[in-house]
């Protein structure tokens, strides 16, 4: 009877709340920051939780509007809604409130809006799991829900604000690692994201100048960190490529070898180091990294064939020969 009684208080339980827990949207709980630069105008959203692809669920940000963070028994739509909203000229409160006021289950959400003038707004349910709570500071917020323990938002606060005059994505990084020393979600890890987006609107298609994520693993703030590391690596090899486009050299030499030393076992910025090089009269430098690189891969050697064809190896004939027949 004990049994019957509780299958049949569950029953109406999911009945009573049908419009709030939809099957189709996930229950992340977990934390979460939105913050803003003040010196750049970038805003972000950082995001951990026990949750396959949280990613793509929690962090919403657009260039130039402002950026959200939708958890708990999250409803994925206050993500574009609340940026179309901002896009009108609202505030980061005054959307909040419009999203709150139509929504039956509100009570189980936890949202934060930072917007392009770093406004901050933020709902924690009075029915969200426990620990749940938020803190607010000037051009950030953070919050969680499912905690394990209750000193995770004074973690997250802590280390941002501790964190002034670094980059954005970094202090964003720093805030996540700290929650996670102080408990963290109560299930433990599985996912996490980062994503960062101009102060200023920008082309679509250049929305977001940081946008890294984690789906699944079994440490993955220690692997989005990893991924970061590589995003700023192929930054500096972006920036070097741009750099030969203006004929400086020097600069180009100096971010490859800054991508290289953040990046060192990866063969592909050797290799383009080296043409570089070569192109650049330079050959007898090139030539020891390009042998180096052969050596590991042989690939790298017939992609080396196919350069002059297209005018990315500029080297004399005899040089060419040297190089090839390492």
């Amino acid at each position: 009877m004990r049994i019957l009684t509780g299958i049949a208080f569950l029953f109406l339980s999911i009945q009573n709340f049908a419009q709030v827990y939809r099957v189709k949207e996930p229950l992340v709980h977990t934390y979460s920051i939105v913050a803003r630069d003040e010196q750049t105008g970038e805003m972000a959203v950082g995001v951990q939780s026990h949750w396959f692809s949280v990613g793509t669920s929690v962090p919403w940000a657009e260039a130039g509007v402002g950026a959200v963070a939708t958890q708990s028994f999250v409803d994925k739509s206050y993500g574009p809604k609340a940026l179309a909203l901002l896009k009108t000229g609202l505030s980061a409160q005054q959307v909040l409130d419009k999203l709150i006021a139509d929504d039956p289950g509100r009570d189980v959400r936890q949202v934060s809006i930072i917007d392009a003038k770093g406004n901050v707004a933020t709902h924690t349910g009075k029915k969200c799991i426990q620990v749940a709570s938020h803190i607010k500071g000037s051009n950030y917020s953070v919050q969680s829900n499912m905690m394990l323990g209750d000193q995770v938002d004074e973690y997250m606060s802590e280390a941002f604000e501790k964190s002034k005059g670094k980059p954005l994505a970094e202090r964003v990084l720093l805030a996540l690692e700290a929650a996670q020393k102080a408990g963290g979600d109560i299930r433990g890890m599985q996912a996490a994201a980062v994503i960062v987006v101009p102060g200023k609107i920008t082309e679509s298609w250049n929305n977001k100048t940081v946008d890294i994520r984690v789906d699944d693993a079994k440490e993955p703030l220690k692997e989005l960190r990893r991924i970061y590391t590589v995003h700023l690596a192929y930054q500096h090899m972006n920036d070097g490529d741009l750099a030969v486009e203006k004929n400086d050299m020097a600069k180009a030499m100096a971010e490859y070898k800054a991508a290289m030393q953040l990046f060192p076992d990866n063969l592909e910025m050797q290799f383009w180091t080296a043409i570089t090089l070569a192109n650049n009269k330079e050959v007898e430098k090139a030539i020891p990294m390009l042998k180096k690189i052969y050596d590991q891969d042989k690939n790298w050697k017939e992609l080396t064939r196919r350069l002059p064809a297209v005018n990315l190896l500029t080297v004399s004939e005899k040089d060419l020969q040297r190089i090839l027949s390492l």
